[in-house]
């Protein structure tokens, strides 16, 4: 029989007692009854232990080891989870800043995908709907409209729900299409970077929510969402990124980014929320996490606005390669007239180079059916979380007031840009173009001046000298 480790060190949390000696640690669950949850009872207790090794077990199996039973005069009256003491300083928040970092990031990416692919889809359940989420944002903000009294403005309050209305009304599709898709899984619940511990042969992730299934299942990247929160605290954006990057790289999926973004901002804000109750309960330190993790909050909302780009202009100004430009920068979709003629043309047996300007594809028919294609495009596109970036030449305003209506009904932002240039080298460019053959655009010298004299004014747009 092995000697007893020479000390024993005890932490005590609002729900437990854990004991650590030598290399083993023991979760020991408080006699207690909070709204959430009831351990009053031994039998409520030992359920409880049972419940949160077997969930634990799936990430990290050679942590949680099994329980240990709690005697009293012969009755057996509590359990113990018995877990592998992990070192402290190797917590992902412990690395922040060292070369090991990124490695480590990448490593933990891998570990919470293969996670998520292990665990079966829960279709059609209710917290994957923009109402559940709607509703706990609600929650939220009922207790930090308090932090106008801490310092937060109060107009700064009212951006973060305007924002969060905003996308949510306009992203109903989204949500619908995530859970039909099987994103909506058993998960963790808890990721932080405390709770991560970077160990030689790879990473071990601990302490998933396990009191509350509604609380743990979700989306997955709401759950990814919670540590990319929380790598930002402690790190630094680029590493939160990174993070979701490589995440998205190792389960093989795509994730639209102002989704990650809103999923982000919505666990800063619970974050929020608990140090705004802790600063209303006395603790003045408080106050200063609130605003952060309320800035936090606003940050990634900013950053996931969705919306809608006009670029504009008559042949040969560029507007092509601004548009492709603008979405290879940010990430963003593009849908361009000169692919959907051609599309329409090549599945009718021609081809749209044959039509003279304001003929065939190019009459009123012609133009306005492609225009409403470009249209439905950007709708569904909008609604399923993607900003995107229209190439037209946009020579209509009763086309542009179609799309300033589909902005509006999807909730997404509208910038409007005309690239402008002098029709002699707009000319010059479609020669050198046509003589290369590269690009889709149909349009000639001809159009040019075509164009140019049935351009509709567009006082809403930003001119661009190109």
């Amino acid at each position: 029989m092995t000697d007893p480790p020479a000390a024993v060190r005890a932490v005590e949390t609002h729900l437990s007692w854990v004991f650590m000696a030598g290399d083993r640690a023991f979760k020991l669950p408080k006699p207690v009854s909070m709204p959430f949850l009831d351990l009053s009872e031994p039998e409520l207790r030992m359920a409880a232990m049972r419940r949160e090794l077997e969930l634990n077990a799936r990430i990290a199996p050679d942590v949680y080891l099994g329980l240990a039973d709690v005697m009293e005069q012969g009755e057996l009256t509590d359990q113990m989870i018995v877990m592998r003491r992990l070192p402290a300083d190797r917590r992902l928040s412990q690395l922040a800043g060292t070369s090991e970092f990124a490695g480590c990031l990448r490593a933990v990416a891998r570990t919470v995908a293969a996670f998520h692919a292990a665990q079966e889809p829960i279709l059609h359940h209710e917290a994957s709907t923009a109402q559940a989420l709607e509703r706990d944002w609600n929650d939220n903000f009922e207790v930090t409209e308090a932090l106008v009294d801490a310092g937060v403005p109060a107009e700064v309050l009212q951006r973060v729900r305007g924002l969060v209305e905003r996308y949510l009304a306009g992203r109903r599709p989204l949500f619908e299409l995530r859970s039909a898709e099987g994103f909506v899984r058993d998960g963790h619940g808890d990721l932080i970077a405390d709770d991560v511990f970077c160990m030689d042969d790879g990473p071990r992730i601990i302490d998933c929510l396990a009191f509350n299934d509604d609380w743990r299942i979700g989306d997955v990247l709401a759950d990814i969402a919670f540590l990319v929160m929380d790598v930002h605290r402690v790190a630094g954006p680029a590493e939160a990124l990174a993070l979701l990057g490589w995440y998205q790289e190792f389960s093989g999926e795509h994730h639209p980014s102002s989704l990650a973004h809103h999923y982000v901002a919505y666990r800063a804000h619970v974050r929020a929320k608990v140090a705004c109750l802790r600063w209303r309960q006395g603790d003045d330190d408080a106050a200063g996490l609130a605003r952060r993790y309320h800035d936090l909050t606003l940050h990634h909302l900013e950053r996931g606005r969705v919306r809608l780009v006009l670029v504009g202009g008559g042949p040969g100004t560029g507007k092509t390669v601004l548009a492709d430009g603008l979405a290879d920068e940010l990430g963003w979709a593009v849908v361009r007239t000169d692919d959907l003629r051609r599309g329409v043309a090549a599945a009718q047996g021609t081809t749209s180079r044959e039509a003279a300007p304001g003929a065939g594809f190019y009459d009123e028919s012609g133009k306005n059916a492609v225009y409403a294609e470009l249209l439905r495009q950007a709708a569904a596109l909008l609604g399923a979380g993607e900003s995107v970036v229209l190439d037209a030449s946009w020579t209509d305003e009763r086309h542009r007031r179609a799309a300033r209506e589909v902005a509006e009904t999807s909730y997404a932002e509208l910038v409007e840009f005309e690239c402008r240039l002098d029709p002699a080298e707009a000319k010059r460019r479609i020669e050198a173009r046509r003589a290369t053959g590269v690009g889709n655009s149909d349009a000639t010298a001809e159009v040019v001046d075509h164009l140019r004299g049935r351009r509709d004014p567009w006082d809403a747009a930003t001119g661009l000298d190109t």
